[in-house]
C-alpha cells in the first residue's frame, strides 16, 4: 500500500475545495470535433456558433482549408418559457420571445482538417474529443474519402456522442436532400453511429442551428471527471504571445494549449512536459523533461484559478518562448512533477488491422504489416513515425524516430504510406 503524506491529503483537501466551489465556473464542460471531408463547412459552422474564424494560420487563409487544430468556445442557453428546439440559442436572449434565457451549456469547439492529406492532424485531435460533429455537404455525393476516414477514426477511438450534420441544404432541391440523406443513412448502417441523428442545416445562413443545440444538450453524454486523479494534459498547440521585438523584461514565457484529460491543475503548479528537449548522453540521444511553473490559466476565454477537464485551455508558463513557439510542443503531456506516464522510444503493439484502406478512392485490402515498413502512429495527441523492427505472431514492434509519452494500454492508430498519403489502416494497443 502506498504511504500518503501531510502534503497529499492537503492537495487531496485543496482540489476538493475547488469542486465544492465555484472556481470552475464558466469553463467549458466538453470537446467537441468538427470532423468532415474538406470543404464540407466545418470552419464556417464553428463561425456560425461561435463568432470566431478558426482559419488564421497565413496558410490557411491562402488555401482556404484548415491545417492546423483549431479551437473556439460556445456557450448554450435555454429559455424557460420556449419549448423544443426553439428554446435553444448562443444568445442570452431567446430568439423568439426575447426574454432573457439561462446558460446549460459551455463546450469547446475543435476543428480538425478535412484534407487527406492532413489526417495525421485530425487523428491528434480525435483522441482529445469528447464527442463530434460529422459535416456532410448534401450537394456531394455521400460518403466522401475523407468522411470515410474520419468516421473509422472515431470508432478507433471509441467517440459515442455523434450528430451528423447534412450540410449546404441551401444549394439543393428537396429532392435531391431526400437523396443525400439516404446516402448518409446508407452510410452508417453497420458502423457504431448508424443510429445517430441526421439534422439538415445551413452552416452559413444558420438554418437549425437550434436543432443541433438542442440536440448536444439533451443527447451528449457527459464523461464522469475524477478531480483526485494525477493531472494528464494533452498539447495540442504551442506558441510564442510575445511581438516581435518586444524588450526582454516586457516578453511571457511559452503557451501551451491543449486539453486537461484528468486531474486539476492550478497556477503555481509545478509541472513538466515529455517529451521535452533532446540530448547526448553516453553516446546515446534522450529526451529530458521539461519543468516550469504555471503563470496563469485560461479556459473558456477567461482568466482562471485552477482548470478542470471538459473543454480545451492554455497554461502560460515561464518556458523560453523558442522552445514552444510554431507548435514544437504539440503532442507532449504536462503533468505535475513525477507524475508523468513513460517515456516511449519503441512501441510494442498488439495491432488490429482494417480489412481495407480507408480514404483511398480504390477499396484495397489491408495487408499484413511487413518487417522494416515505415508507419505513423497517433497516441494521445501525437503523431510519429515508426519503423517495424520485430514481428511476432499478434505483437509488432516499432522504433519510432520521435518518442512519446503514453500509458501502457493506451490505444494507437495505425496509419500506411499508400500513393504518396498516410491512410489510416488499423490500430493497436501498448503492451509492456
Amino acid at each position: 500500500m502506498t504511504r500518503r503524506n501531510k502534503s497529499d491529503e492537503l492537495k487531496d483537501e485543496r482540489v476538493q475545495r475547488m469542486f465544492d466551489s465555484s472556481v470552475f465556473a464558466g469553463q467549458p464542460e466538453l470537446n467537441v470535433g468538427m470532423v468532415g471531408h474538406v470543404d464540407h463547412g466545418k470552419t464556417t459552422l464553428v463561425k456560425t456558433l461561435s463568432g470566431k474564424w478558426t482559419d488564421t494560420h497565413s496558410e490557411e487563409i491562402k488555401r482556404g482549408i484548415t491545417i492546423r487544430l483549431g479551437y473556439a468556445d460556445v456557450t448554450i442557453f435555454k429559455c424557460g418559457t420556449c419549448e423544443g428546439a426553439d428554446a435553444y440559442s448562443i444568445s442570452s436572449n431567446c430568439q423568439k420571445c426575447k426574454t432573457a434565457s439561462k446558460q446549460v451549456l459551455k463546450l469547446s469547439l475543435v476543428d480538425a482538417p478535412g484534407h487527406e492529406s492532413l489526417m495525421a492532424t485530425m487523428l491528434c485531435g480525435a483522441n482529445i474529443m469528447d464527442g463530434a460533429l460529422l459535416l456532410v455537404a448534401a450537394n456531394e455525393k455521400c460518403p466522401q474519402p475523407q468522411t470515410d476516414e474520419h468516421v473509422t477514426a472515431l470508432q478507433i477511438m471509441g467517440i459515442k456522442n455523434l450528430v451528423v450534420l447534412q450540410n449546404k441544404i441551401d444549394l439543393v432541391s428537396d429532392e435531391q436532400a431526400k437523396k443525400n440523406y439516404e446516402e448518409i443513412r446508407q452510410f452508417l448502417k453497420g458502423t457504431a453511429f448508424e443510429n445517430a441523428p441526421i439534422i439538415p442545416i445551413s452552416a452559413f445562413n444558420g438554418i437549425n442551428i437550434d436543432v443541433l443545440l438542442q440536440q448536444i444538450v439533451e443527447g451528449f453524454e457527459r464523461p464522469k471527471r475524477d478531480p483526485e486523479s494525477k493531472p494528464v494534459f494533452y498539447v495540442a498547440r504551442s506558441f510564442d504571445v510575445n511581438k516581435p521585438g518586444a524588450a526582454p523584461k516586457e516578453m511571457n514565457g511559452g503557451v501551451i494549449g491543449g486539453t486537461l484529460k484528468q486531474g486539476v491543475l492550478a497556477v503555481g503548479d509545478k509541472i513538466e512536459i515529455l517529451p521535452g528537449y533532446e540530448v547526448e548522453e553516453k553516446n546515446q540521444k534522450v529526451w529530458k523533461p521539461l519543468r516550469t511553473t504555471i503563470v496563469s490559466l485560461v479556459s473558456g476565454g477567461v482568466n482562471a484559478q485552477a482548470i478542470t477537464p471538459g473543454g480545451t485551455a492554455a497554461i502560460m508558463t515561464q518556458l523560453d518562448p523558442s522552445i514552444v513557439k510554431s507548435d514544437k510542443l504539440v503532442g507532449a503531456i504536462a503533468s505535475h512533477v513525477g507524475q508523468l506516464p513513460q517515456l516511449w522510444y519503441s512501441l510494442k503493439l498488439e495491432p488490429t488491422l482494417l480489412d481495407r484502406v480507408v480514404g483511398a478512392k480504390d477499396k484495397l485490402v489491408v495487408e499484413p504489416i511487413k518487417m522494416g515498413e515505415i508507419l505513423m502512429l497517433n497516441v494521445n495527441s501525437a503523431a510519429t513515425v515508426g519503423i517495424v523492427r520485430e514481428l511476432a505472431k499478434k505483437t509488432v514492434v516499432c522504433t519510432l524516430k520521435r518518442p512519446v509519452c503514453a500509458e501502457t494500454g493506451s490505444r494507437v492508430t495505425i496509419s500506411r504510406s499508400v500513393g504518396q498519403r498516410w491512410r489510416l489502416i488499423g490500430y493497436g494497443t501498448i503492451k509492456s
